[in-house]
């Protein structure tokens, strides 16, 4: 029925590739553990489970810097293809409850269950059913969040980690949001929470209380999302096919790159590896070219330029202007494209139909 709320989950594996080799091997249960690369090899945590968050220990921070943190962290490489095949059957078990599943990774998911009659109609009955059910067939614990909105769905499945449910129903919609932090909501990260303090908003009641206007002004087409976030304003339906935006790949050295010209060295093999995967994908119709430069100092930086073709030259150009903002030693590099998104594609063809 018209505006009848929607019934949102977003289901979230606790830790999940630790989560996984835990399960493997009773042994790593009660001790730190984090799955990714060795100091040796420059790498980065994937994931850790929580004695070893206990300590610190994040995903995407540096091995090295895990292991300063925490000296018994037990490091295990990843096994994606076991990972992988976990997360099937944990994704046909959503798809038991409703085909209108969003996948955003291996493990988490939206699912919208509006329309489902099974469990007369609850949706947190429906959750306390994923749980079990993944508990059940896989050995692994799922958190859910219920709401009627993705954006709060999300932030719900984080509330009560590891294990949780967290139900915010239409009513409790509004005294959920007033009190909630900004640096809660999706796309704030440190830089904007830091503004948005600044400007003396720590929630979103106080985010509320600033018109659409002086928030566009400071943040640009962010401001819009801003505005309508604070006041719970979510209609992003729940997508069963995801566009593909971009295609990418990246390289972290064993041994900074000393200067530019050791840089334009490591380019062309990378551009023959992003060559490769373009074509894998069907050579989508490309719009833009960008590349990610990491120094050592961990700084990140990142330029992008208009083009059809991925041209080693117009990479070269990129990498030297972004390498000269900082003109040091380099850890990463990443190449990259944009694509032209399917709405444009649609456009030049009726364009091109009716020439």
């Amino acid at each position: 029925m018209a505006g009848t709320p929607r019934k949102i989950l977003h289901a979230d594996c606790d830790c999940f590739y630790a989560a996984v080799e835990m399960r493997d091997n009773p042994a790593l249960r009660d001790v730190p553990i984090a799955v990714g690369g060795g100091v040796d090899q420059r790498g980065v945590i994937a994931t850790c489970n929580y004695p070893a968050r206990a300590f610190g220990v994040r995903s995407a921070m540096p091995t090295a810097r895990a292991l300063r943190l925490c000296p018994d962290l037990v490091l295990v490489r990843g096994d994606f293809e076991r990972y992988r095949e976990v997360s099937r059957q944990i994704q046909a078990i959503f798809h038991e409850l409703t085909p209108l599943v969003e996948p955003l990774s291996l493990d988490e998911a939206f699912l919208d269950v509006s329309e489902v009659e099974h469990f007369q109609g609850s949706a947190t009955w429906m959750a306390q059913w994923l749980k079990a059910e993944a508990l059940k067939r896989t050995g692994i614990t799922i958190s859910v969040g219920v709401a009627p909105s993705k954006f709060l769905a999300k932030i719900a499945s984080d509330w009560e980690k590891p294990d949780g449910l967290t139900v915010i129903t239409p009513d409790d919609v509004d005294a959920f949001i007033t009190a909630l932090p900004v640096n809660c909501l999706h796309g704030v990260g440190p830089a904007t929470a830091a503004k948005l303090e600044s400007m003396g908003i720590a929630t979103c009641e106080d985010l509320r209380t600033w018109p659409i206007e002086p928030l566009l002004e400071r943040f640009g087409k962010f401001g819009k999302r801003l505005f309508e976030l604070a006041r719970g304003i979510d209609e992003r339906e729940v997508r069963t096919h995801r566009e593909r935006k971009s295609v990418s790949v990246e390289t972290t050295f064993h041994h900074d790159l000393p200067d530019l010209a050791a840089c334009q060295d490591a380019l062309l093999p990378l551009i023959e590896r992003l060559a490769g995967r373009i074509e894998r994908h069907g050579h989508p119709p490309l719009d833009k070219l960008f590349i990610k430069v990491r120094f050592s100092d961990f700084t990140l930086t990142s330029l992008e330029c208009p083009s059809a073709i991925p041209s080693p030259a117009l990479f070269q150009r990129l990498l030297e202007q972004a390498w000269s903002r900082a003109a040091q030693p380099v850890r990463l590099l990443g190449v990259g494209v944009r694509l032209v998104s399917a709405d444009a594609r649609r456009q030049l063809s009726l364009f091109e139909s009716d020439a």
